[in-house]
C-alpha cells in the first residue's frame, strides 16, 4: 500500500466511523431528534456498526486501521513503524472530518440549542466524559478496555481465513459493540485517541449555541489510556502467542 493510499483510507473510513459514531449519539441525545432518548444499546450498536461501514470502506485502501491503538498494537508485534505516522494523521484528519459532517447532518437540532429553555452540553455527541470522574480509575478503564479491543484483534489475525474473507471487520464491529455494552459504563469507552481528540477540537471550535466546555482537562485520558492499552496488548500478544 502507498503512503497515499494508507493516509486516504484512514480519513475515508474514520470519517465514516466518526459520522456514525456521533451521529448515532447526537440522534439519543438532542432535543428535535426522532431518536431523542433511545438509550444506551443504540448508541452500542451505532458504534459498532460505524466501525464496520468505516472499517469496510478503507480496508482495500489502508488495511482499515481506524484508530492509533490499533496502529500502535501492530506496530509493536511486527516491529514495523515506518508508515505509523501516516496511520495516526490520516485516522486524526477523518475523525475531525466525521465530527463536522455529523454537524452538518444535525445542524438544525444543534442550532435549536440557543433556546435557553432546552439548551444542553453538546461534548457528550463529539468526545467522551466520565460518570465518575477520578483520574486513576478513569485511566485504568480505558487502559483496559483497549486492551480488550486490541489484543482480540491482534489474536483475529492468527486466523487468516477471517482475513481473507472480510469477516474480521464484522467481528470487530460486534467487539465493539460487546465493549460499550460491558465497559462502556465508567468512561464511555473512548479506546481510541483519533475518535476523542479529533472530534473533541471540532467541538471546541464549531458555533454551537450553548454548547458547553470541551473538558481539555479530562481529554488526555482517553488519549494516553488507549495508547497505553494498545501498546499492552502488542507486548502481551508477542509475549503469549
Amino acid at each position: 500500500m502507498s503512503n497515499g493510499d494508507i493516509f486516504l483510507g484512514e480519513v475515508i473510513g474514520t470519517a465514516i466511523l466518526i459520522l456514525f459514531g456521533a451521529g448515532v449519539v447526537a440522534a439519543v441525545l438532542l432535543n428535535y431528534s426522532k431518536a431523542k432518548d433511545s438509550g444506551w444499546i443504540v448508541i452500542a450498536f451505532g458504534w459498532g456498526f460505524g466501525v464496520m461501514a468505516g472499517a469496510y470502506t478503507a480496508a482495500p485502501l489502508s488495511g482499515g486501521q481506524l484508530n492509533p491503538a490499533v496502529t500502535i498494537g501492530i506496530a509493536i508485534d511486527t516491529g514495523n513503524w515506518d508508515k505509523v505516522h501516516i496511520y495516526i494523521a490520516g485516522q486524526m484528519v477523518g475523525a475531525m472530518l466525521g465530527a463536522v459532517l455529523c454537524w452538518l447532518v444535525y445542524f438544525a437540532q444543534f442550532q435549536a440549542n440557543a433556546d435557553k429553555e432546552i439548551a444542553q452540553p453538546t461534548l457528550g455527541i463529539f468526545s467522551t466524559a466520565p460518570a465518575i470522574r477520578n483520574t486513576v480509575a478513569n485511566l485504568i478503564t480505558e487502559i483496559i478496555a483497549t486492551i480488550a479491543l486490541v489484543l482480540p484483534i491482534l489474536a483475529f489475525g492468527l486466523t487468516k481465513g477471517l482475513g481473507v474473507s472480510g469477516t474480521a471487520i464484522l467481528i470487530v464491529s460486534f467487539l465493539v459493540v460487546g465493549i460499550g455494552l460491558s465497559l462502556g459504563g465508567p468512561t464511555g469507552y473512548a479506546i481510541n485517541p483519533a475518535r476523542d481528540l479529533g472530534p473533541r477540537i471540532v467541538h471546541a471550535v464549531l458555533p454551537i449555541p450553548n454548547k458547553g466546555t470541551s473538558d481539555w482537562g479530562y481529554a488526555w485520558i482517553p488519549v494516553v489510556g488507549p495508547l497505553i492499552g494498545g501498546a499492552l496488548s502488542g507486548v502481551i500478544f508477542n509475549a503469549a502467542f
